[in-house]
């Protein structure tokens, strides 16, 4: 099994005209009326064989994508286009499980001006500004607004296997048998003596309370690393955690798109 995550990267966009729906595809699209009879025909193009719930996840992504290019009177070419643009950006969210909406909603952002401004062979101006700005706001509203919640379902869930190490302080199990076998070897050449029960529990006592007192010292040492952890840990999360919601407070209210082209 992998056990190796990947890093979010940046992504580079390209033109996305009939790259998963051909135009024939396309006819069969537009001639489902019914959700059922979409799903099935998207489910086809698309190739689409995952288990319950991403199957059913996924075909309503497309579903709610087609239906939004019919609402928006949209040609076979653009919605050809959007679609394979919604599957790049969904693509692009569960390649890893790690935090990577900015690097997401940039590259969406780039497939948007791909194919808005005419600059063959980079880019074409498949929809016009306007088209750009109502696209831009239906991915937000039906996408983003939704990311972990994609995230969560389409990739593993990670978690953190923290073993701590402390200098100064010896491994009780390695030292344990070592102790044994001295102990043992002591009493092979002590010779027998006559000795008194309280002698012997004086004697037993003695290891006891020493190893009481170092597991008592090792439990405050780890309670006090990991509490100073937690702590740290938890202002991260809270400082990442507003500076998510600011921004896409900020995309709400201003999601416009730079439909200058790169000379």
């Amino acid at each position: 099994m992998d056990t190796k995550i990947k890093v979010p990267q940046a992504l580079k966009a390209k033109l996305m005209l009939w790259t998963d729906v051909s135009y024939h595809d396309m006819e069969e699209i537009d001639k489902m009326q019914s959700i059922p009879d979409l799903e099935s025909v998207l489910c086809s193009v698309f190739g689409v064989d995952l288990p319950e719930p991403k199957r059913g996840v996924l075909l309503e992504l497309y579903v709610q994508t087609v239906l939004f290019c019919r609402e928006c009177r949209f040609k076979k070419e653009q919605t050809s286009a959007l679609l394979s643009i919604i599957k790049s950006i969904h693509e692009a969210n569960i390649e890893t499980p790690l935090n990577n909406v900015d690097q997401c909603f940039k590259y969406c952002k780039e497939l948007l001006l791909c194919h808005s401004v005419r600059r063959p062979p980079f880019s074409i101006n498949l929809f016009s500004f306007e088209e750009v700005n109502c696209i831009l706001n239906y991915i937000h509203n039906s996408y983003v607004r939704h990311y972990k919640l994609y995230k969560y379902i389409f990739t593993p869930q990670v978690k953190l296997d923290l073993c701590l190490t402390y200098s100064g302080i010896p491994d009780q199990d390695s030292s344990a048998p070592d102790v044994e076998n001295v102990t043992e070897k002591e009493a092979e050449a002590v010779p027998e003596t006559d000795s008194s029960p309280q002698t012997q529990e004086a004697s037993t006592a003695e290891p006891e309370g020493s190893t009481l007192g170092s597991k008592s010292e090792l439990k405050a040492l780890i309670e006090k690393e990991v509490r100073e952890q937690m702590m740290l840990v938890s202002g991260q999360l809270d400082q990442r955690m507003k500076e998510m919601a600011d921004q896409h407070n900020r995309a709400k209210e201003s999601p416009r798109l730079s439909h200058k082209a790169k000379k």
